[in-house]
């Protein structure tokens, strides 16, 4: 029979750790993190008991370790805190799954060692980071505009936002509270309630001219950052297909969602795209005539006619 013991014992010490990097652990998250049953989650807890670990279990909570049982001290700031939630985000994104696993694992030694009122701090912003695509920008005015949205959302206080909009390029001043952050299409935004608009609305990192937190509570208790970007605004879409040479569509693959991609199929060599479009006036048209040369609008005909207006006005311009 095959001795287990060297992989109990890494077990063990791993359930440690994580008992360590949270307020409470439920038995299922351990069991599920190391692929085991329930019982033998229950017999390492008793093992790690019997050898003097402090631990405390409440039935249908989880367990906890005594305040004060920890690693050797190893202490951070809430700022490089803060720093550990970006980078856990990003390698969860954008690492294959093996170094993502270790990644994790070293997290968890590093969550380990915080004070609990940290734990806490670190676990209220987690939840409420969303990483969707490529790398950050912000502007050159606003360099700590992360850390202040960090803050905003863990101490669920007001942020003073300096925010230039796309259209008008006008600088106002608005009161939020931050309800999340997510990276999209190479951009980052935040989402939060804007007390000017009396609304939830997205803002863009690179257009923020100046944010600093206040000392205003939250007035609102707000959802999950993913209710608010699961929600599907109801406006009105008319549908397009296109035809297009194979060897094209796949570059489109990061592009065409934001145009109400829907579905696909192989038709002769060639990929007829189906969307739901919001806007055929002038978003998709402009970024149709982008591989237009490979590729037919096959309906409505008023993006036809909206695609030869764009290049009449091109040709005009060139003339």
């Amino acid at each position: 029979m095959l001795d287990e013991t060297p992989k109990r014992f890494d077990r063990i010490v791993a359930i440690l750790i994580q008992l360590q990097s949270k307020k409470i652990v439920k038995a299922q998250e351990l069991a599920d993190r190391f692929d085991c049953s329930l019982r033998t989650i229950y017999r390492d807890i008793r093992t790690l008991e019997a050898s003097g670990v402090p631990i405390y279990s409440e039935a249908g909570v989880g367990y906890a370790l005594m305040e004060g049982y920890r690693l050797p001290p190893v202490m951070f700031t809430r700022e490089e805190v803060n720093s550990f939630i970006a980078a856990e985000k990003l390698m969860q994104k954008f690492t294959d799954p093996s170094l993502g696993n270790h990644y994790a694992s070293a997290m968890f030694k590093l969550k380990s060692v915080l004070r609990n009122t940290d734990k806490d701090y670190l676990s209220n912003i987690e939840s409420r980071v969303v990483m969707q695509t490529a790398e950050p920008m912000f502007n050159d005015n606003s360099p700590n505009t992360l850390a202040v949205l960090f803050e905003g959302i863990a101490e669920k206080k007001q942020i003073l936002l300096q925010y230039k909009t796309f259209d008008t390029d006008e600088t106002t001043q608005r009161n939020i509270e931050p309800v999340g952050v997510f990276h999209d299409n190479n951009n980052w935004y935040f989402l939060g309630y804007c007390h000017l608009r009396q609304d939830y609305r997205q803002f863009r990192t690179d257009r923020i001219q100046g944010i600093r937190k206040t000392e205003s509570d939250f007035t609102i208790e707000h959802d999950a950052l993913e209710t608010y970007l699961t929600k599907t605004e109801t406006c009105p879409t008319t549908k397009v297909r296109i035809l297009i040479e194979k060897k094209i569509a796949r570059y489109l693959a990061s592009e065409k969602k934001y145009h109400g991609y829907v579905s696909e199929k192989e038709i002769d060599g060639k990929i007829e795209m189906t969307f739901m479009c919001r806007d055929i006036e002038s978003g998709f048209p402009r970024w149709f005539l982008m591989f237009g040369d490979y590729a037919t609008i096959l309906e409505p005909e008023r993006l036809k006619v909206r695609a030869l207006e764009l290049l009449e006005i091109n040709k005009q311009r060139l003339l």
